[in-house]
């Protein structure tokens, strides 16, 4: 969660009015907002857009909104994801659950509602956000030329910040704050989705790709972010 810039709502919904009424609605709350009109369009630029708050249809065309929620949480993304749905489409509020959904808000609604549900969600995620950096706020792990901010998402490679996603940084924080152990997959899963997540263990084998090609000068002979083979990873520096 980025603290010097606005949340945004993304929402992924077919009905172009809801679209217009629901960016005004959080425009004039003070959060930013983006849509997309199908599953596939939002997968799509959930990267580019980077939301804090997903509001998704449940009746979408081609991909519903359960796979795309699926989609989400396999990407290791934990931002809140209410779902909308028409009362008549909810036949087991439990498949939304499982699916990474956190709240249900059934069409018609009234503004008031929508907006303290997304408001009671940022809170909370505010709230997670400022229990996790307390601990260690203000304390800096420094490797070869790397410095990891903890804390703070911050991660600066010879005094210039490198560009990391919420969740790689967690994963180098992770690692950096247990500078020299060696954590597992299984470990670093745990600890960054819980044990309910439908995450696979193997998305952190791509995470720690992606954070090599932008930490380490030859990725393929990495310096600091090591694999123990058969075991996991740890934070050093090898020279």
């Amino acid at each position: 969660m980025d603290q010097d810039k606005p949340l945004k709502v993304m929402l992924i919904d077919d009905d172009d009015d809801l679209h217009l009424f629901i960016a005004r609605l959080v425009s004039d709350a003070g959060y930013a907002f983006c849509g997309a009109r199908s599953g596939q369009e939002g997968l799509a630029i959930l990267d580019e857009e980077d939301p804090d708050l997903l509001l998704l249809d449940v009746m979408l065309p081609g991909m519903n909104g359960f796979d795309v929620c699926r989609a989400v949480r396999e990407q290791g993304r934990r931002l809140p994801i209410i779902f909308l749905t028409a009362k008549g489409d909810i036949v087991d509020k439990s498949i939304g659950f499982k699916s990474g959904g956190d709240d249900y808000v059934v069409k018609p609604f009234i503004a008031e509602e929508l907006m303290l549900r997304i408001e009671a969600h940022f809170r909370r995620q505010r709230d997670e956000f400022l229990a996790a950096g307390a601990r260690d706020r203000g304390r800096t792990v420094r490797v070869g030329d790397l410095e990891v901010r903890l804390g703070q998402y911050e991660v600066l490679l010879r005094g210039r910040p490198v560009e990391l996603t919420a969740k790689e940084f967690e994963i180098v924080e992770l690692l950096a704050a247990n500078q020299g152990q060696v954590l597992t997959r299984a470990q670093i899963y745990e600890h960054l989705w819980g044990e309910e997540s439908a995450v696979e263990e193997s998305s952190i084998t791509v995470f720690i790709r992606k954070i090599r090609e932008k930490i380490e000068d030859n990725p393929s002979k990495p310096r600091y972010l090591i694999t123990v083979w058969r075991v996991g990873y740890k934070f050093i520096d090898r020279l």
